[in-house]
């Protein structure tokens, strides 16, 4: 079986766009590769270090929204970046041989640059974030990494890395490859991208009456203006949630919006208690970890034992192959 290395970022609770983008793509990749699925805590430090935030209590939340969700610790192994102290040695060893041109023309670090003018990124961690993330990968030996378009520069300064070191130090490390998946775009209830920064997103731990609340506050079909007129699904930002979550009637929403046949208030609706009822067995699985906190940590603690197994091996051959192994 080949190896996959995917993580998120303990940043707050998971909404819709985060398990369309990511985790329903790794629950599915269980059954055909070995997946090492990480929290990326340190990572998350690069961005949060001045909020004062629980990093344990959101690692703890969040491995339960990938529970929750299908991702299951009997086929992957699920556990968390700082527990695994070689990721730091390794990232240390790997920032050695990185030019910083690679880093600094990354067009990910530019557009946060642009785009978090709210956040200090003026860290040497923001900067060498593609280099911890290059350890996080090789170290497990992973030859898949499942990306997101906006995610290839950084598969690709990983990629860089392992031939710079693999030149200078022989053959250790293979060249992970990208499994691209289509990620449908999510709309949050104000009609940009469903994110917790906008605090615009469907929470995958939302209650049913939140669900509904959230659905109807929807931007729907601006150029619509009464129920009368003829709909455009194409414009319309709750239109998505048909093709992700209802696919069998999308035809039948198309003909009926664009004849005027409904209404954005009953489609609202409808896809409301579709994902009430999509999410039903994820929210019962949710509601089993809530109550028994104590399990998921025995899964964190059980699975960074067999994430540092691995990386500890790895490690070794990395100070032989720089001569620093001493005894």
């Amino acid at each position: 079986m080949e190896r996959v290395l995917s993580g998120m970022r303990p940043t707050g609770y998971l909404h819709l766009g985060n398990y369309v983008g990511a985790l329903r793509q790794w629950v599915q990749l269980q059954d055909s590769y070995e997946c090492f699925y990480m929290v990326a805590d340190l990572h998350a430090m690069t961005t949060e270090f001045d909020q004062n935030i629980d990093l344990k209590e959101l690692t703890i939340e969040m491995v339960i929204d990938w529970l929750a969700a299908g991702v299951d610790p009997n086929k992957s192994v699920i556990f968390v970046q700082s527990t695994v102290p070689e990721h730091s040695e390794l990232f240390t060893i790997l920032s050695m041989i990185t030019p910083l041109g690679w880093l600094e023309r990354n067009p990910t670090y530019k557009d946060a640059k642009e785009n978090m003018k709210d956040k200090d990124l003026s860290n040497v961690g923001f900067l060498s974030y593609p280099v911890l993330q290059a350890a996080d990968i090789i170290i497990y030996k992973a030859t898949k990494v499942p990306v997101g378009k906006d995610q290839l520069p950084h598969l690709e300064i990983t990629r860089e890395i392992v031939r710079r070191f693999n030149y200078l130090f022989g053959e250790v490390f293979p060249e992970p490859q990208a499994i691209l998946g289509e990620v449908p775009h999510v709309y949050g209830v104000d009609g940009r991208k469903m994110s917790k920064s906008y605090n615009n997103a469907i929470y995958i731990k939302d209650s049913k009456e939140e669900i509904l609340k959230k659905v109807k506050m929807m931007v729907t079909d601006v150029g619509r203006p009464r129920r009368s007129d003829p709909g455009h699904p194409d414009d319309c930002k709750v239109f998505p949630l048909y093709k992700i979550f209802y696919p069998e009637i999308v035809d039948t929403v198309v003909e009926e919006c664009t004849s005027a046949k409904i209404g954005c208030i009953e489609c609202k609706d409808r896809i409301a208690k579709k994902l009430i009822e999509y999410l039903e067995p994820i929210k019962e699985r949710r509601d089993y970890y809530e109550k028994h906190r104590d399990e998921v940590i025995d899964i964190l603690r059980e699975g960074s034992k067999k994430a540092r197994e691995v990386a500890s091996k790895t490690m070794e051959e990395v100070r032989n192959a720089i001569k620093i192994k001493y005894w």
